[in-house]
């Protein structure tokens, strides 16, 4: 992200900018551009300015959507969304501090997989939910979409992988990357996955 920052003047445009084009035809007013990309409502109000004036974006009476007749489309797109994810380290690094955290898988939106029900699966104790939701919020805010995730207690995951839960095995059966397991953890789940 600090990279493409950079190249395209600042990371709020870039959040701005992925924002819209992992939206196309979604219009967006100024209060949810700021929100959701988490940036500053004056760095917002620049940066949609900008975005306009290049053709970047279209106006409506609501607020803003990306041009599908943007002559550069194709290419941002594959410079922010198709070649840009997020850093496995700093997935862990900001979940870390929200409890004890055993397992971190990650799918959907992350590995480019496609008809996933969950992006993240966060498996941990003594976990704190409003620390783990502003993880996944800042994530959002870089990657431009919402994403599916899932916390479950260690306790809980277990009993749902030893009764073949549907929403666990639609995670483990299909593709899927483990970036975070402790140890007791990462042996049930590879001899049951």
């Amino acid at each position: 992200m600090e990279i493409l920052g950079k190249i395209l003047g600042n990371t709020s445009r870039v959040k701005i900018m992925r924002l819209f084009l992992q939206s196309k035809g979604k219009v967006f007013t100024k209060k949810d551009v700021t929100k959701r990309s988490r940036t500053d409502e004056s760095v917002t109000r620049k940066e949609i300015k900008l975005l306009y004036n290049i053709g970047f974006l279209k106006k409506h009476s609501s607020g803003w959507s990306l041009n599908l007749n943007f002559q550069y489309i194709t290419q941002f797109e594959e410079l922010l969304i198709k070649s840009g994810s997020i850093d496995r380290k700093s997935i862990i690094e900001l979940f870390r501090k929200t409890g004890k955290i055993k397992l971190i898988i990650i799918s959907g939106l992350f590995i480019k997989a496609e008809d996933t029900r969950v992006d993240i699966l966060i498996v941990g104790d003594k976990l704190k939910q409003s620390k783990i939701e502003e993880g996944i919020k800042k994530i959002e805010a870089e990657m431009g979409i919402e994403l599916a995730f899932v916390v479950f207690d260690t306790k809980e995951f277990v009993y749902r992988l030893d009764m073949y839960d549907k929403l666990v095995r639609d995670i483990l059966d299909f593709p899927h990357e483990v970036i975070f397991a402790s140890k007791e953890l990462s042996t049930q789940t590879l001899k049951k996955a």
